[in-house]
């Protein structure tokens, strides 16, 4: 019996975004910046591109966001 997904912030389904975690060794919880399309790691914050509804939960295409944020030319 399948009931349909419900759909969440930036188009991901809710019971996908209580699982996903950093891929990391720490495994924390990922948490959703919608402004920027992303998810957000709650321990290291690197941010993960969302793409089209698909997280790109990969260490090579995240970015570190720092507080204060970093200027890119």
């Amino acid at each position: 019996m399948t009931q349909g997904t419900t759909s969440g912030p930036l188009g991901l389904d809710l019971l996908l975004l209580e699982i996903l975690a950093c891929p990391d060794t720490h495994h924390s919880p990922l948490t959703v910046d919608e402004a920027a399309s992303e998810l957000v790691c709650t321990t290291c914050d690197r941010a993960f591109p969302v793409r089209n509804g698909i997280p790109v939960l990969l260490l090579d295409e995240a970015r570190q966001r720092g507080g204060t944020g970093t200027a890119t030319p």
